[in-house]
């Protein structure tokens, strides 16, 4: 890694001097208005958020309410923060990028959940595991070991470069143009390793995949590079712009054309562009890089790329589009034979309901994965797949899963279906979003068995806030919680109805319609919602398109709302 980021250097260097130059004939914001502006902002120039590791043995012997607020913000940048109530019990978001572990990592990991959190881990839409109930005293301890597995927190949150994401069979799948993993592993090590990459205006979601079904949801990452082909020769185009949260967009293409070895040269003259530009430091709400792409639009953000680059890029005219839909759950033959025996491998998508896990699980696994050489790896969904299954191994592998509560033939609401955190652990959430997805999946799976989901796909995405990590404004059925007044004048747990959005073939922005729904009335809302969808469908026609085609206010009537 050393020649590669040495080697990687000068490139840096020049993108960085012409992005400031860039940013510096752009009416830029002095610092004195940042800084008077964005708390963030101060907070980090007065202590870098990189150095509070080095504090953490000190601030684990505090009282924890004798911890300044602007340290346990710090924290964040480590992938550290605060379950509520705040309490001295911490989350640790762990990176994994592409969604990659290996045996010894996945057995390292599910010890630290028995031993600190309760035997409880989350999957997350960023390929990372999650754990909680974590106290202040233990975290010295757990960091350590967590770094001894050759795993890192680092830029699990904070304004960094966030988890690099991958397709979760990459290099596995046959339908796969190439294997992008090694630029994704060279990219995430050297946005961990360079200090400036973690003083960001906010925080930066970069993907990487060859998946011709674009798994990893290119379209709402702040960058996208995605596998295609031109004249005989495979690289990558471009999307920028994507994100969520309250002002949503979808990625907008460069319409270019980048061979693999220029991808990283590429991904740094993005980064240096938004990281050195002011007008995006002043306000936190308008700190994303899709606003930038906003302003500038594609064409121009291109125009400064090439600047930085001291070149021009090869056009890709054509806009991408993915060949279809797949989680990659299921029993899979993969590229490639055993290397000792010749025998077949496979590799067996798995579904999670709501992508929570037990640590004992996780170390049953990891032992079974390690008499074969396999791998566990994590889903945007909040899945997993284990690979390099030998042929001979199959049955005993299904049946494994089975044992443990898992089956690779699981009802597909259960591997389409996302939930955030929500409470009791995040300190934004209004509402249980795991706990009511779970209550939502069983009650349509009572009602309508589990054979028609294997005919008629349904995305369930349900966030307990507006921040979207669930991605409730792409879903089939997005879920947003809220507060709802029932007839009595109490409130109780809701949620806003989202309705129309999607990716792939069809990507496009959900529309609410319906608002402050109470939780316990949502399963018949829904039910009401699907049951009126298979009744109208015509021949092959998805849910997203029945609801673009029918309108919202025959969409409120079929819920008793008209």
């Amino acid at each position: 890694m050393a020649d590669s980021k040495t080697a990687l250097r000068p490139c840096q260097e020049i993108a960085r001097a012409i992005a400031e130059a860039l940013a510096a004939m752009d009416n830029q914001p002095t610092d004195e208005l940042v800084l008077k502006r964005n708390y963030i902002e101060r907070l980090k120039r007065e202590k870098n958020p990189e150095r509070i590791v080095d504090e953490l043995p000190q601030l684990a012997k505090c009282d924890y309410q004798a911890i300044p607020e602007d340290d346990l913000v710090r924290l964040h940048w480590w992938g550290i923060f605060h379950d509520k109530p705040k309490v001295g019990y911490f989350c640790l978001r762990i990176k994994c990028p592409g969604g990659i572990v290996q045996p010894a990592q996945l057995r390292g990991v599910g010890e630290l959940a028995v031993r600190y959190g309760q035997n409880y881990v989350e999957l997350t839409t960023r390929q990372n595991f999650q754990l909680h109930y974590i106290h202040l005293t233990q975290l010295p301890e757990v960091f350590d070991r967590i770094q001894a597995l050759g795993l890192t927190t680092k830029g699990g949150c904070g304004d960094t470069v966030r988890n690099i994401t991958g397709c979760p069979v990459a290099g596995l799948d046959p339908h796969e143009l190439f294997d992008p993993t090694p630029l994704l592993v060279e990219a995430s090590r050297l946005f961990d390793a360079t200090p400036e990459y973690s003083d960001l205006p906010r925080k930066h979601k970069i993907t990487v995949s060859a998946c011709p079904f674009w798994c990893t949801a290119p379209e709402i990452n702040c960058v996208a590079f995605v596998g295609v082909e031109k004249d005989g020769r495979k690289g990558f185009t471009v999307l920028v712009g994507g994100g969520l949260a309250s002002t949503p967009r979808l990625a907008k293409p460069l319409g270019v054309f980048i061979e693999p070895q220029d991808a990283l040269p590429v991904m740094v003259a993005i980064l240096e562009l938004w990281r050195t530009n002011k007008r995006y430091r002043v306000s936190r709400v308008k700190a994303r890089f899709k606003f930038m792409v906003d302003d500038y639009g594609p064409e121009h953000i291109r125009q400064m790329i090439e600047q930085a680059l001291g070149r021009k890029l090869e056009d890709y005219p054509t806009t991408p589009r993915p060949i279809g839909f797949t989680n990659h759950m299921g029993v899979h033959e993969q590229k490639g034979r055993g290397t000792r025996d010749g025998e077949r491998r496979f590799y067996i998508g798995v579904p999670v309901l709501v992508g929570q896990m037990k640590g004992e699980d996780l170390i049953v696994l990891a032992d079974w994965l390690e008499r074969f050489g396999g791998e566990f790896r994590i889903t945007r969904q909040q899945n997993f797949v284990l690979t390099h299954v030998p042929e001979s191994k199959l049955d005993d592998t299904v049946a494994l899963l089975q044992e443990l509560g898992y089956s690779p033939f699981a009802c597909p609401l259960i591997a389409n279906g996302i939930a955030c955190t929500g409470d009791p652990f995040c300190n934004y959430a209004v509402t249980d979003a795991k706990h009511h997805l779970r209550a939502l999946i069983d009650h349509l799976r009572a009602v309508f068995g589990d054979e028609i989901w294997r005919q008629v796909r349904l995305t369930l995405h349900m966030d307990g806030c507006p921040h979207a990590c669930a991605q409730h404004w792409v879903g089939d059925i997005g879920l947003q919680g809220t507060a709802a007044t029932l007839p009595d004048g109490t409130k109780h747990e809701g949620f806003d109805i989202i309705v129309g959005g999607g990716l792939g073939t069809m990507p496009r922005i959900g529309r609410q319609v319906l608002r402050r729904v109470p939780a316990t009335e949502l399963k018949f809302v829904i039910e009401r919602l699907v049951r009126a969808y298979l009744r109208e469908r015509h021949a092959g026609e998805t849910f997203q398109q029945w609801c673009l085609r029918v309108g919202d206010e025959h969409l409120k009537a079929a819920v008793g709302d008209g």
